[in-house]
């Protein structure tokens, strides 16, 4: 029973770094303020879209930029239209973008599109001053370009994440909840550690770049998750991320059970193979340099997902009251009061809307929804390949 007990009480101390990690990511969000003391120079800016299958919405996506409270001879739209079998390529050319086509069945995926492009069409993209990457699907805000524009304004401003938000919050409890998710994992996770150490990691979606810099290093990640991998890279490069939180993307969230458990599945189970092979590198420059942006970016890393740290804490929560007392079951309960100011923070610091307050109620019900995603993420074979989500509007009576 003792050697229980010393088990518990380790697992309490384990447990309780991504806590205070939370906490501490909290306060700096809090005290985040936008970099915008230069004068907002209007450069070229090229937005490049990567897309596969996406004939029904990139039209959409196309006119949200032509949209865009800016210069229109200043803009120039891309899009890659990459092993697609539908019209993407002649819907993406009559709304007005220049489109490539790939076909390369062997090396599929999103990295492997962004690389080919910004290596092969040089062309395409000389004379721009900055490059901005959206999905296919999403919508970009009136002002998206303007405040990219105002970002790389900004002395030494290389590399920037936009905020990407939910553009359906009142379809269903699930795209309310994921925009309770987003308003945490992309705001207050990114203003938090820019706070913190100068530099935030890369969502993937409403990312933009100096055009030299993605000229010279194209981009060389090509897992599921390429954002975050290229995150890392730019890191051990000294270069920061920066985060514009006004300069705002909307992705809509599907509703239905099976298409979300899908896309959750691809995206976690890259997460856990980043983690897997670049905590520990990054840990061990922390501790070579005495640099705080490698102790943030390992802690990002390593604090498991939301659903997951609940689950552990649960679980260790139930140990302690069972074995331990005193001081131990009040740090536990202190994981508790930090995980509730956590969330309510990142929908305080968004503005949250009345709707995704009410759903965050709901919030027992989808942990125990993604329950099973971690037990066949652990067992499947995972794939890197570029899997196309349904979007709301093909979700089939069957799949609801």
């Amino acid at each position: 029973m003792q050697t229980i007990k010393i088990i518990a009480e380790l697992l309490v101390i384990l447990l309780s770094l991504p806590a205070l990690y939370l906490f501490i990511v909290t306060i700096a969000a809090y005290l985040f303020r936008k970099e915008e003391l230069a004068t907002n120079r209007m450069f070229e800016i090229g937005v490049l879209i990567p897309a596969h299958n996406e004939e029904a919405g990139i039209a959409g996506t196309i006119e949200s930029i032509h949209a865009n409270d800016y210069p229109a001879e200043s803009v120039k739209i891309f899009v890659i239209a990459d092993n697609c079998d539908d019209n993407t390529a002649e819907v993406a050319r009559n709304a007005g973008a220049t489109v490539v086509e790939r076909f390369n069945k062997d090396h599929r995926g999103k990295g492997q599109a962004l690389d080919w492009f910004l290596k092969r069409h040089k062309e395409l993209y000389n004379g721009l001053d900055v490059i901005t990457i959206i999905d296919a699907d999403v919508r970009a805000d009136r002002n998206y370009l303007r405040e990219i524009s105002l970002s790389f304004s900004q002395p030494g401003v290389q590399a920037l994440q936009a905020y990407n938000g939910v553009s359906n919050p009142e379809a269903g409890w699930r795209p309310a909840l994921l925009d309770a998710a987003f308003n945490v994992f992309n705001h207050l996770r990114m203003a938090g550690p820019f706070q913190l150490s100068e530099s935030c990691v890369l969502k993937g979606n409403g990312m933009a770049f100096d055009k030299f810099l993605i000229e010279e290093t194209g981009w060389p990640c090509h897992s599921i998750v390429e954002d975050m991998e290229f995150s890392q890279l730019l890191l051990m490069n000294d270069i920061s991320v920066h985060y514009n939180p006004d300069a705002i993307v909307r992705s809509e969230m599907v509703t239905s059970g099976a298409n979300a458990s899908s896309q959750r599945k691809r995206w976690e189970s890259g997460r856990f193979n980043l983690v897997a092979t670049m905590a520990f590198p990054l840990l061990r420059l922390f501790f070579s340099t005495g640099q705080i942006r490698y102790l943030v970016a390992f802690a990002e890393l390593a604090v498991p997902p939301l659903t997951l740290l609940v689950l552990l804490f649960a679980a260790v929560s139930l140990l302690s009251l069972t074995l331990l007392h005193g001081v131990w079951n009040q740090i536990v309960a202190a994981w508790w009061a930090i995980l509730l100011f956590y969330v309510v923070s990142g929908q305080i610091q968004r503005r949250a809307g009345l709707h995704t307050w009410r759903v965050l109620l709901a919030a027992p019900f989808y942990i125990l929804w993604k329950i099973p995603l971690y037990l066949t993420m652990a067992i499947r074979k995972k794939s890197d390949a570029w899997v196309r989500t349904k979007r709301e509007g093909e979700t089939s009576e069957s799949e609801k």
